[in-house]
């Protein structure tokens, strides 16, 4: 029975595009600075998001934590929401390398303010830590692919410098908020200090994320990135693919996005499931199972037997995410099985009568 993977848009396969570009792609090394592939990756990442340089990481997570070293020291706190990704799904690397403390705010729905971040930004004494950095995100993962309006994100850039404070934007998935708003990376995150962003996420690369900045603070972030075990030597292989990604992957995010809107409507329908599909932005859906008498463990399972996969959010929430490698039909076919499963009677243990 095949399979329909909805637990990430991480779970895609190179293209045949990306495969021929891997087999083809020129190399070095490049600790040496000597990939040409890579170098040229760079150099339009740079370019596309309108900063000076920018540098190859092998993950999100070691992109996040090497911007945070570059701009942090030990002792300092960091601001980041509640939810976010670089506090809750990064094996706690702010405290246990970077050696900061993370310092965290509620937004609405993941989304934070200035006016909500001002109480967190410590005091400048010199016996208390002191704020060093916030760390956005866009778009917000764990509040279902909710987007920061330009707006919010330049008053927070603007007056966090006003107060010597850097932001950073974790933008794993920024090329989905740029579809979103309609509006061009570069001027979505131009008053950031620091963006890393994924090629593996929704852009459809095996592996890899970028880092983008100015070039001095790239030339910072290299030695750190070595530090980390991220000196990699003929890498052109994978930025031959993240080159693909780059180009092809942004021109079809509405797709998803346009999937994820009728995942969400149909799901909605479900009288086992609480779900506002008006909160559903771009190509992640999260919901509720708990009106079905169902813990999402026990929904995950009976719907794997029948060829859905997804992951858990938390005991009742369940988290389904669109991407190039399910179509219109797998997502029909999808929410087909899901309600399906829930009208089977279930026991308040969740299991079936």
């Amino acid at each position: 029975m095949p399979t329909i993977d909805l637990r990430s848009d991480t779970v895609t396969r190179p293209s045949p595009a990306m495969r021929r570009a891997m087999a083809e792609a020129e190399v070095g090394d490049d600790v040496f600075l000597e990939d040409p592939t890579l170098n040229l990756l760079q150099e339009r990442a740079a370019a596309l998001f309108g900063r000076e340089a920018a540098l190859f990481v092998p993950s999100g997570s070691m992109g996040n934590l090497t911007c945070v070293m570059a701009q942090t020291r030990p002792g300092q706190e960091v601001i980041c929401e509640t939810n976010g990704h670089i506090y809750n799904y990064e094996m706690g690397a702010l405290a246990a390398l970077a050696g900061v403390l993370p310092r965290v705010v509620n937004g609405e729905d993941g989304v934070l303010t200035w006016n909500a971040i001002v109480p967190a930004i410590r005091q400048k004494v010199y016996y208390r830590p002191q704020t060093s950095l916030i760390c956005l995100e866009n778009t917000v993962n764990m509040a279902g692919g909710s987007v920061y309006r330009t707006s919010i994100v330049e008053e927070i850039c603007d007056r966090a410098h006003e107060q010597g404070i850097h932001v950073h934007l974790d933008g794993a998935r920024v090329f989905n908020a740029a579809t979103y708003l309609n509006e061009h990376v570069s001027a979505m995150t131009g008053k950031f200090d620091s963006v890393q962003f994924c090629l593996s996420k929704g852009l459809g690369a095996p592996v890899g994320s970028m880092i983008v900045g100015s070039r001095d603070f790239i030339e910072r972030c290299r030695p750190i990135r070595k530090m980390l075990g991220g000196g990699m030597r003929q890498a052109g292989v994978l930025a031959a693919a993240g080159l693909v990604a780059l180009e092809e992957g942004p021109k079809r995010l509405q797709v998803d996005h346009d999937n994820a809107q009728v995942l969400a409507r149909e799901l909605a329908r479900s009288p086992g499931i609480a779900l506002d599909p008006s909160k559903v932005q771009t190509n992640i859906v999260i919901f509720s199972v708990k009106p079905s008498g169902l813990s999402s463990a026990d929904f995950l399972a009976q719907i794997a037997v029948r060829g859905v996969l997804a992951v858990p959010v938390d005991a009742d929430r369940v988290r389904m995410v669109t991407h190039l490698d399910v179509s219109r039909s797998d997502i029909q076919k999808a929410a087909e099985i899901v309600k399906a499963t829930l009208t089977v009677p279930h026991d308040t243990n969740g299991k079936t009568n």
